[in-house]
Parts: structure tokens; sequence; C-alpha cells
């Protein structure tokens, strides 16, 4: 496959950090594995830090965003170390208890919440009426599972209830997949898009979405677009959504693309397989990175 502008495969961001002024930066599978910050991330952000540039960290956690904080402090991630935090449960959040567009406004205020109650949180404060199944609700809110083996198809008939009563899903975390540590799971983004198969609408907070990262941009304060860098490890949220907003960004190959990309026992990937990944995903990061390393 022939590459219209080649992509740069680095083995840190040192190259290319000066070309940048800001950076969006992926959580989960990008700084950390769900139990600990990876190697080398904490001194990188601290050489980010030291150059004066903005870090704005965008995750789709479907949490608040102070719960997303208390997650990261023990792992080393403090506050000293970004200017600002976003999350798409914290987007959530802010659009069901704003109401401030057409389809929020829209929604009833019974709440089947289709996740754990650590996910709470995103609900709360709202002024909703939670019920304990799709009879009764006038929207289900969809934040992920409550146990790491748990399957998209556990929820088939919960599912399928909530479609014959068509009603409206909100989906708080759009990935599809996570690695907590060795071990992947599925995300509420798998629950959303069975929901559409089976023909259900579906709302979606946090990246690749359009909205999320015009807070971020909002956060971050910096006019110019061609100074930010996007990192993270997903090519359908982290890479999709960047190129939507017209951002360049790394795509890192050790998160939960890594089988996928062949790594070897060195964690190095296959090129063949990254290029072949990105012509299959239509959607194309500016560079390729193994790790957030300096």
């Amino acid at each position: 496959m022939t590459d219209p502008q080649p992509m740069r495969f680095l083995d840190g961001i040192q190259p290319i950090v000066d070309a940048y002024d800001g950076f969006i930066l992926d959580l989960w599978g990008c700084l950390h594995d769900g139990i600990r910050a990876y190697p080398g991330v904490r001194d990188c952000l601290l050489a980010l830090r030291r150059r004066g540039k903005r870090i704005c960290l965008l995750s789709n956690a479907p949490r608040r965003i102070a719960s997303v904080i208390r997650r990261i402090e023990p792992m080393g991630l403090t506050a000293d170390l970004y200017d600002e935090i976003l999350s798409s449960g914290e987007a959530t959040w802010r659009a069901l208890a704003d109401r401030a567009d057409p389809w929020h406004a829209a929604l009833g205020r019974r709440c089947w919440h289709m996740g754990p109650a650590k996910d709470n949180d995103v609900h709360e404060g709202t002024g909703l009426t939670m019920v304990a199944g799709p009879d009764g609700a006038d929207f289900v809110l969809a934040t992920g599972i409550h146990h790491a083996h748990e399957t998209v198809a556990e929820h088939e008939g919960e599912l399928a209830a909530a479609r014959r009563r068509n009603l409206p899903m909100i989906c708080a975390n759009p990935d599809l997949v996570v690695m907590v540590g060795e071990d992947m799971q599925v995300c509420a983004g798998s629950f959303a898009r069975r929901y559409q198969e089976l023909g259900g609408e579906v709302f979606y907070h946090g990246k690749p979405h359009a909205p999320v990262y015009q807070v971020c941009f909002e956060l971050i304060g910096i006019p110019d677009r061609r100074r930010i860098l996007a990192v993270g490890d997903s090519l359908r949220t982290d890479v999709a959504g960047a190129n939507a907003a017209g951002i360049d960004c790394l795509l890192i190959t050790s998160g939960i693309h890594g089988e996928e990309f062949g790594l070897d026992s060195a964690g190095k990937p296959d090129r063949d397989r990254i290029r072949a990944a990105i012509a299959r995903e239509r959607h194309r990061p500016n560079g390729i990175i193994p790790a957030f390393t300096w």
C-alpha cells in the first residue's frame, strides 16, 4: 500500500513536540491501563509541562471529572501534570442537567441506567427518576458493565425490550472495548452498537463525536488547531475524532489494537498490519508511536 503522505513511525514524541502548543491526550490505553500508569508517562508529561505546553486529558470514561481524578491520582497522574480534564461522563451529566438542545429536552424523566453503581454520578443531581428496567422508562442511559467478563449477549433481552418500547438511548462511553491490565472488556459503546443494529436510536457523548472536541478547544485555549495534537490508542475514537475535528493525531500501537497490529516480543508492531487497519477503518493518524513516552 502506498501512502499519499507517509506516516511517521516514532519512538517517542520528542521529535515532533515543538510543532504543537497543545495536547489532547486519551487516558485509558494511552496514559494508564486501568490499574497503573504506563512506564515513562509521568516523565513525558513533566517534559511537556516544562516546555509550557497546554495539556487537556480527554477520556471516554462514563463518570464525572471528580471521579476520574480520584481514579488516576493514585496512579501518579496528579493535577500538576495537566491543565484541563474532560470526560464523556461529564458531558453526559451536563446534557442531562441542562437539557439545552432539542434532543435532550425531549427526553422524559424516567431513566433506566444500564451500568454499574460506580457510574451513578452521571445521573445524580439531574432530577431523574431511576427505574429498574426498560418497562416504565422514558430512555436508557448506558454506561458500562457490572463485572469483568460481562457480554452484550447477556443483555439481549433487555435491549430488545427497550427497542420494542422505542426508547432512546444515551451512550456515555462510545468505546467498544477497553484493556484493563491484560484483560479486554466491553464498554457501553458495544451495547449502543447492538441497540442500533436492533433499530434503536442512540445519542453518543464523547470521542469521536464533535461536541466533546469543541469543549476541549475552549478549555485548552489555542485558536490555531494546527498547533494542537491528539494522542490515543483507538482508530475508531481517538483518530476518527481528531480527523473530524481537523487536528493532528498520533496513534499508540500498544493499546486496544496491539494484537491486531501484531506486536512482537519487544512490543514493536507490524507496519503492514497497521497500514491495512488504517485503510480498513479509513481513519488516518499523522504518526505512529509505541507508547506515550518522551
